[in-house]
């Protein structure tokens, strides 16, 4: 039996929480900052579109601020 790994859309899905939330990155990204993250809307938008990896402490300010769970980060 072969196993396929895939990865799972962690980008996408912070993308679909933040967008039911009527959230722009803009807004996100504001939060997260007066949160103590550095991170930009533009850095938001490779996360979203899969072209960047998110740091870990970015992930649980992340979490905070949309009051989501990390299971919802990490759907398939």
């Amino acid at each position: 039996m072969q196993w396929i790994l895939q990865d799972i859309p962690l980008g996408r899905n912070i993308q679909t929480i933040r967008m039911n939330q009527n959230l722009t990155q803009m807004q996100v990204v504001e939060r997260m900052q007066l949160s103590g993250s550095s991170m930009s809307r533009s850095t938001l938008a490779n996360i979203e579109a899969g072209r960047r990896n998110i740091k870990a402490s970015d992930l649980r300010t992340l979490k905070n601020v949309l009051h989501a769970n990390y299971d919802d980060f990490f759907k398939d």
